[in-house]
């Protein structure tokens, strides 16, 4: 009898240990779907002496979520401090972009239904980018395809940025009602002569070697030897500063796609210098009408149709950003995006550009002029305790 009860109670025992083994197994593994779904749009992996940091989501060019940002923060963080990671690489995947930019749509979007992510959104974004602007191991970004905006501050920050023939660098927030952030304030202005200012103001495009030539880039390299520069670099044991500087210089080197090509912008640097040195947009938009050139009245053309707010935000940042550390710029710029988010422009940029693609934005206000010193003063006043702190 008593054999009999302990049997039952063992059966007992054991159904219930399996069922509680079974749940806690469900548990598992739809915590582990949750988290390689949201960990599919970024990978982590440590490979060789290396660890790599892929953007995953080819589809949407490998535009940067606020989950994406997260991770590669906090990874970044630990790889610093772990003494068997040598370097830090980071590329995107597909082929067709590094990263075109954060997923502003879904900031827009997420602001207009009083979901408040924006504040969130942009700080730690921000604090990424200083993340990798104060990185203590070599950090090697491929910026391979399209690198616009929030890939900018992912990769322009590095010690080593190395571009292919694919590469397409802009940053065109102007066109969004939004100004150049994730640091452009910081290395814009610190562009040969005044070709930042004029990148920032126009959103100006710029391909394969010539982000090289501009100094956005450290080494260009063809794409089709990316794969075997990677291997290189991984294949590194216990590798200083030096040793991967090295394996990128042989690459660049070598590399001889547009080698005699000289810069697109080279003939119209003198006009971009003495243009845009002016310290307000109304003085810009005046030389250029003065200079007269084809390439100068094309530009008026591309400067008329950008926000006029965010055309003095920007030149008032890069002005301010050419002085300011690193830090200093982002703690700016945090001030700029917030004020940005409850303004008008960057919600009719979204709307014209991403979501109705209409691409006729209606400004308030449309006219330089409108946009008072007052206005201006706002972006860029102190958030007091909400101010960006590193």
């Amino acid at each position: 009898m008593t054999t009999h009860i302990t049997v039952l109670i063992l059966f007992h025992i054991c159904f219930r240990f399996n069922a509680f083994k079974r749940t806690n197994t469900i548990l598992h593994h739809l915590r582990m779907s949750k988290h390689t779904d949201a960990a599919a749009d970024v990978l982590l992996e440590k490979k060789g002496c290396a660890g790599v940091i892929t953007l995953n989501r080819p589809k949407f060019l490998n535009a940067l979520t606020l989950n994406m940002i997260r991770q590669i923060y906090s990874q970044l963080k630990k790889w610093e401090q772990d003494p068997e990671t040598f370097l830090i690489i980071i590329k995107g995947a597909g082929g067709k972009a590094f990263c075109a930019g954060g997923d502003i749509r879904v900031i827009s979007e997420a602001e207009k239904a009083k979901q408040n992510i924006a504040p969130v959104f942009f700080r730690e974004e921000y604090m990424l980018n200083n993340a990798v602007g104060s990185c203590q191991k070599p950090y090697v970004a491929l910026i391979h395809g399209i690198t616009m905006g929030g890939g900018v501050g992912l990769s322009v920050h590095g010690q080593f940025r190395v571009a292919t023939e694919k590469c397409l660098f802009a940053m065109p927030e102007t066109a969004i009602g939004l100004f150049p952030d994730v640091g452009g304030g910081y290395f814009l202005p610190r562009l040969q002569g005044k070709l930042g200012y004029f990148l920032a103001l126009t959103g100006f495009r710029l391909k394969g070697r010539d982000v090289y030539r501009a100094g956005i880039a450290t080494h260009f390299v063809d794409s089709e030897k990316l794969a075997m520069l990677e291997e290189d670099l991984l294949a590194l044991k216990s590798p200083s500063k030096e040793n991967i500087a090295s394996v990128l210089e042989n690459y660049h080197t070598e590399s001889k796609i547009d080698r005699d090509k000289s810069f697109m912008l080279e003939e119209h640097m003198d006009k971009i210098n003495s243009c845009f040195s002016a310290n307000t947009m109304e003085e810009i938009i005046e030389n250029l009408k003065q200079d007269g050139s084809s390439f100068a009245l094309e530009q008026l053309k591309v400067i008329n149709k950008m926000s006029p707010t965010s055309l003095k935000i920007t030149l008032r940042q890069l002005m301010e950003g050419s002085s300011k550390t690193l830090q200093e710029v982002l703690t700016m710029e945090y001030r700029l995006s917030q004020a940005c988010m409850r303004g008008h422009d960057f919600h009719e940029g979204v709307r014209a550009v991403l979501i109705d693609k209409d691409q006729s934005p209606k400004w308030k206000p449309a006219d330089l002029k409108e946009v008072t010193d007052e206005d201006l003063n706002n972006h860029f006043k102190s958030l007091g305790s909400n101010d960006l702190k590193f």
